[in-house]
């Protein structure tokens, strides 16, 4: 019998001049193949959300960002043994350039109009639940 598992995962909506940045999964992912997201990743034993969330945008993207806050949490099934509790936070970064990990194909710093037609619908329905898209940072 399988047991059940919650892992908990922290992502980053990073906002620059009023982009965001926006990862594509590599198609080897076993998650999520081709399809574009935010960076971020599981936090390990014993790490600090925040650390977490540095440490995946580095290894994922190859910037330092500025943690700002907490946006929302969700929490869903991605199999019936197997439940992910999502964090997402609002960051900035003065980086452009990214460097890109094996788990990504491509990237993108997407206006608003670019993310809501790349990224998949239920990240969309999320950040419209949470009011991401209409957060005053994307103006700035």
């Amino acid at each position: 019998m399988m047991s059940n598992s919650i892992i908990v995962v922290v992502k980053a909506i990073v906002l620059r001049k009023g982009k965001v940045l926006l990862l594509k999964r590599s198609s080897t992912e076993k998650v999520g193949a081709g399809e574009w997201d935010t960076a971020g990743g599981k936090i390990e034993f014993g790490e600090e959300l925040e650390t977490a969330l540095i440490r995946e945008i580095m290894e994922e993207a190859g910037i330092d960002v500025q943690v700002e806050r907490l946006l929302y949490a969700s929490t869903f099934l991605t199999n019936k043994s197997r439940q992910v509790v999502l964090l997402s936070y609002l960051c900035a970064s003065d980086l452009e350039e990214i460097r890109l990990s094996e788990e990504h194909s491509d990237y993108v710093w997407a206006t608003p109009e670019q993310a809501a037609s790349l990224l998949p619908p239920s990240i969309r329905e999320e950040w419209v639940r949470h009011g991401v898209w209409k957060l005053e940072e994307w103006k700035k």
